[in-house]
């Protein structure tokens, strides 16, 4: 039944349809083998979605594109130039430092590749910048929406991993700041090397004058954060308390966002809600199926003979996630992989968090590599480019990314640190400290 699954689920990838209706229907084909009442596949699928974390998803989706509408993401554009503009090459710089400061609140790469890349990639390409190096830019710049906290994949890695989301979140900080900054120093050391941004330092606006701007942008981040680890609101809640603030602001301070807005930014917010919860409902359907005919504890005992050291599993996991990210879904293989690849990582000592962290990292690379990197669609569609234009300037980050990803994976405490320091608890019950 497992091979029938897999044959099905590969020939819909196959046939180019899309990932949660691939999983669904192999799903549904599964459950009618087995003999099993097809109710069950409803009642599997509702459960799956059917939990209090998921509703973040949907609310920080809306928070971010009320911030993109509303003009908060336009002040965090000129505030981020006015640090790092000044240098040749300080505009690409921007654009990753703005994707990290933009990505503490929306917690999703799609937004933030619409919301940033609007503004940069054309801003890009008036100073000097290949249109197609933009684009790469962009897509790239924009997966640390789903590294640094709040961050969907991590919400979703922790619901079904059942791991703390919170202890998730503040371990996502280290991971994060580590590619913002290698990005960084990357993209400037890149543009002398190829004589872009001569002019980068055209339309910066003072620091101070650029910080008053985006004042009440730039405390966005603290109120929602702050309140998590403050103990005032749950993660869930504090993706209410994102909306509430970004329509305060839009509407209020800003004066630019209006009610006939609200409608166009429902609809879009409501689309891709409903994208990413109907692949996990799928998802959840498959998760069922692949556990009840024992295919987990399967993969943890040929994964624990076969790879028998942490350091070698850990290596094996990651070249095959890498893999797995070019042809599904973040959502879609966190939901599917999480609980099974989870406990035997426990099995070799590694935390759950940190296999949390080293999996979304991993899987966001999928993002940015073709076929389906859904960063790129994103950006090419802002950039008015081809797909094909956009993969010859990729490679560089792709390496880079890779390069930071070997670092996460062998220092753990690069993201367990922090983690420990906030939950001194959490470090006591993990499967390294127990070793």
């Amino acid at each position: 039944m497992s091979v029938t699954i897999l044959l099905t689920m590969c020939l819909c990838f196959a046939l180019s349809i899309s990932v949660a209706v691939a999983i669904g229907v192999s799903s549904l084909l599964g459950i009618w083998m087995s003999h099993v009442p097809m109710v069950i596949s409803v009642k599997e699928m509702y459960a799956a979605i059917n939990r209090f974390p998921l509703a973040a998803i949907p609310f920080f989706i809306l928070a971010g594109n009320l911030m993109e509408t509303g003009g908060i993401s336009r002040r965090l554009v000129d505030f981020a130039k006015s640090l790092v503009g000044g240098i040749r090459g300080g505009l690409a710089a921007t654009c990753v430092l703005t994707c990290m400061i933009f990505a503490s609140v929306s917690g999703s790469s799609v937004a933030t590749t619409f919301a940033i890349g609007s503004i940069l990639i054309p801003s890009l390409v008036k100073h000097g910048y290949p249109t197609p190096y933009a684009a790469a830019l962009q897509a790239t710049s924009a997966e640390l929406g789903v590294i640094i906290p709040p961050s969907i994949p991590l919400i979703i890695y922790g619901v079904s991993a059942e791991v703390s989301i919170g202890e998730l979140f503040i371990a996502g900080f280290g991971p994060g700041l580590l590619i913002g900054g290698v990005l960084m120093a990357f993209v400037i050391i890149y543009a002398r090397w190829k004589g872009y941004g001569d002019r980068d330092h055209e339309g910066r606006l003072p620091v101070l004058t650029a910080t008053r701007s985006a004042a009440f942008a730039l405390f966005m981040p603290v109120i929602i954060l702050g309140g998590i680890y403050g103990g005032v609101f749950t993660p869930t809640e504090a993706s209410v308390a994102a909306v509430f603030y970004a329509l305060l602001i839009g509407g209020v301070v800003h004066r630019e966002l209006s009610f006939s807005d609200l409608g166009t930014i429902l609809r879009k917010s409501v689309i891709s809600s409903s994208v990413i919860l109907f692949i996990i409902a799928n998802a959840g359907l498959f998760s069922y199926l692949i556990t009840r005919a024992g295919v987990p504890d399967q993969i943890g005992a040929y994964l624990r003979e076969t790879l028998q050291s942490p350091a070698l599993f850990m290596l094996g996991i990651n070249l095959a996630l890498f893999f797995i990210g070019m042809f599904i879904e973040t959502s879609a293989s966190i939901i599917v992989l999480g609980p099974i690849l989870a406990p035997v990582a426990a099995g070799f000592g590694i935390d759950p968090v940190h296999f949390g962290l080293v999996m979304v990292v991993n899987l966001a690379l999928g993002m940015i590599t073709p076929p389906f990197g859904v960063n790129l669609f994103a950006a090419c569609t802002v950039a008015k480019i081809s797909l094909d234009a956009i993969i010859t300037r990729l490679a560089p980050f792709v390496l880079v990314i890779f390069a930071c990803l070997m670092v996460i994976t062998y220092v753990p405490q690069l993201s367990l640190g922090l983690r420990d320091l906030v939950y001194p608890d959490a470090a006591k019950h993990s499967p390294a400290y127990r070793k």
